[in-house]
């Protein structure tokens, strides 16, 4: 593999947007009443029109018919480990900090095609699931490796993803109290300067921008105080979003505890990292009074079902959080902690996690689908640009069949969310067509998938010399 970042298919795609109406489906626009026999109309890449039939002539438009589909706002990821394709299927039995000790030094010998590569395929399969935007969170920069932040875009550019790009950090190794050993963590100095450096080239703050980068330093037992206070500093003079992982299990509170002297939330207060531009991952221990405060100051939440019950970590207060107030979306995270998971699987994942300790009306299927959209749209700032179907919003939509079998469920949302990921018609990224029945249409799709093991092979080949 050989990673150019020449970006010739997703300028292609870029340039392609055009006219859609899409009739006879089953809209369920997360916001307002769904529609049982309605249609969508797209130009320009906004949504102009949602409504019931018959649809409106629009000349030069290309006709969808919908019959036997739902058709959703694309789906939202808002944590991810691009990388970590890489490193699937490994350490199958550990808890987090286990498996982040027998990884790190693996994960320390990627390069920028071994990023490529993974990002290449990762991107590829949330899109086939579903996906539209997704975030990602790369922590780990070692150097001499090439660029490892422009390989993931380049990566996200040509699937054709809007992409929300976290550059993270560690700074605090095992000599300082930390998780991570020494070698894999970066001087403090120049994080800062390489983030601003990232920032000022990539961030774009468009209405209809398809990258944005946030700041993320990794998490309270790999980040320095001083780096968390710089960060947030950094970040909001800026502009841009922050992010962390946060509570995800009882070893980080213990962790904390011992040796910040109060626990993770209560440690974010202190540093200035509860706000409505922070959202968190997997924030799975939380104390009443933390669940409080992450609606008050209007802090989200990434939660992700899989990887938390893959690592043994817990089952998040979602409905608490919900009920409260708080924002809460979806997030796959990494393929190494949540192999192939989808983030249509992810809905599915919550709403049963849920209802398996607080009974069956703890989350709804349409809950679940909101987490996944425009609950993701929050954790992003993104709102007012996507997660549901309305006029003016960008044309970020999911055409999902619920015919044949799943014709069966009288409900095409609980199709969707009860069962298992139905097959995708298509998948519009601001009105342009990334997937179509099943398949990507912005990249060879068996090059995709070739990608990512030829990544596999590429780091643990380096790992071995």
């Amino acid at each position: 593999m050989n990673f150019s970042g020449t970006g010739t298919p997703g300028d292609a795609f870029i340039r392609n947007l055009g006219k859609i109406v899409i009739e006879n489906a089953y809209i369920a626009p997360v916001v307002g009443d769904e529609i049982e026999s309605g249609y969508l109309v797209a130009e320009g890449g906004r949504i102009t029109a949602v409504g019931a039939g018959p649809a409106p002539t629009v000349l030069g438009a290309e006709r969808l018919d919908g019959t036997g589909c739902l058709v959703t706002p694309g789906l939202v990821n808002t944590h991810h480990h691009l990388y970590q394709w890489a490193t699937q299927g490994l350490f199958q039995d550990s808890t987090l900090f286990e498996w982040l000790t027998g990884l790190y030094r693996t994960w320390a010998g990627m390069d920028a095609d071994v990023v490529y590569g993974a990002a290449t395929a990762g991107l590829g399969w949330l899109a086939l699931t579903g996906c539209t935007t997704s975030s990602d969170h790369h922590y780990i920069f070692p150097k001499g490796r090439g660029d490892l932040f422009e390989a993931e875009v380049s990566a996200a550019r040509e699937i054709g993803l809007r992409f929300h790009p976290c550059r993270g950090s560690m700074d605090r190794g095992q000599s300082q109290g930390g998780l991570p050993p020494d070698e894999v963590v970066e001087d403090r100095e120049e994080i800062l300067i390489n983030t601003e450096e990232i920032i000022n080239k990539y961030h774009d703050d468009s209405f209809d921008s398809i990258l944005r980068v946030a700041v993320a330093p990794c998490s309270p037992f790999s980040v320095s105080e001083g780096l968390m206070v710089d960060a947030a500093v950094l970040a909001r003079t800026k502009g841009v979003r922050l992010h962390t992982h946060l509570a995800e299990t009882i070893d980080e509170e213990e962790h904390c505890i011992a040796q910040m002297g109060c626990t993770p939330v209560e440690y974010m207060e202190k540093l200035g990292w509860l706000g409505d531009d922070v959202w968190f991952a997997h924030a799975v221990h939380l104390h009443d009074v933390d669940i409080r405060r992450f609606a008050e100051t209007g802090t989200g939440t990434a939660h992700c079902p899989s990887s938390n019950g893959r690592l043994g970590a817990g089952i998040a207060r979602i409905s608490d959080l919900l009920a409260a107030g708080a924002p809460v979306g979806l997030g796959v995270d990494g393929a190494a902690s949540s192999e192939l998971t989808s983030m249509a699987g992810e809905m599915r994942q919550a709403m049963l996690f849920q209802r398996a300790v607080h009974g069956p009306t703890a989350l709804t299927a349409r809950q679940a689908l909101e987490m996944g959209t425009l609950g993701g749209a929050r954790n992003l700032g993104r709102q007012h640009e996507i997660g549901s179907l309305e006029p003016g919003k960008l044309a970020d939509i999911a055409v999902w069949r619920v015919d044949g079998f799943r014709a069966a469920v009288a409900d095409p949302v609980c199709a969707l969310v009860f069962g298992p990921t139905p097959p995708l018609a298509r998948l519009f990224v601001g009105g342009r067509t990334v997937v179509a029945n099943d398949e990507l249409r912005t990249l060879p799709h068996d090059q995709v998938g070739r990608a990512g093991l030829l990544a596999r092979k590429r780091l643990l080949r380096q790992e071995s010399q």
